[in-house]
């Protein structure tokens, strides 16, 4: 049976592969402006992009939201019911394909102790971590990951909650380290030839935008991003993912 939808689009070449919509940046009547999470983040990180001149709004492709009868084309109803607790974990409970590695304070998360036995490498911190044993913890356990299981693609969960002061995370990585972080697990994937999809995820300091447009600005002047980066190859293709700026 045919589907119509609205939901893929052509993309030029002219454009990268960073989704973006204006519809992410959360407003209700001037109340986000009192709660601690910067709602208008994400527009944030790419007007600073614009103003460092890496990016245009025709470089970027708009995020189409994906309506329910898109997703029954491909997913049951009782799958779409079941996003609604902790979503990829326990989705890919018994799915061998998937390999999920979690950085994280384990005196706060995760609180779903059956979905937590999803993640196949647990790295697990204490309160106040800082930058060395942060990024070392990061590394070594990233290269044991793709020696493990080496993917097809790697979906990229670069938070920006480890910051110091953010009153949920609970750990103290400084901005520096945050952009290091992103550099290295982009150095150590990409450096297998295996594309990376990075979504910008939570991080509930109002700072947060203007370090993930540092992170982005640090990886396309390493060459690890942008239309011609030689050193990556994606699927078949020569035409490398880029960090998908997306909640």
């Amino acid at each position: 049976m045919l589907h119509t939808t609205q939901l893929y689009q052509h993309v030029p070449e002219t454009r990268w592969p960073i989704v973006y919509s204006p519809r992410y940046n959360i407003t209700f009547m001037g109340l986000e402006k009192l709660h601690p999470f910067d709602a208008g983040k994400w527009g944030k990180v790419i007007n600073f992009l614009k103003e460092e001149k890496l990016l245009s709004d025709s470089m970027l492709v708009e995020a189409r939201e994906a309506s329910e009868e898109d997703l029954l084309v491909v997913h049951t109803r009782r799958y779409l019911n079941e996003l609604k607790g902790n979503g990829h974990e326990r989705d890919f409970m018994d799915d061998k394909r998937v390999y999920i590695m979690d950085v994280y304070n384990r005196h706060i998360y995760p609180g779903d102790r059956f979905a937590k036995q999803a993640i196949r490498r647990k790295v697990e911190l204490e309160w106040g971590t800082e930058d060395d044993e942060y990024l070392d913890k990061v590394g070594r356990n990233i290269e044991k990951s793709l020696q493990e299981h080496l993917p097809d693609v790697v979906v990229y969960n670069a938070g920006t909650d480890i910051l110091e002061g953010d009153r949920l995370g609970g750990l103290s990585i400084s901005p520096a380290g945050i952009v290091k972080r992103d550099e290295l697990v982009f150095r150590m994937v990409r450096g297998r030839h295996v594309p990376i999809l990075m979504v910008t995820s939570g991080g509930y300091q109002k700072r947060t935008a203007r370090i993930i447009a540092d992170s982005i600005l640090n990886l396309f002047g390493l060459g690890l991003i942008g239309p011609e980066s030689p050193s990556i190859s994606a699927q078949n293709s020569d035409t490398p993912l880029l960090p998908a700026a997306v909640p």
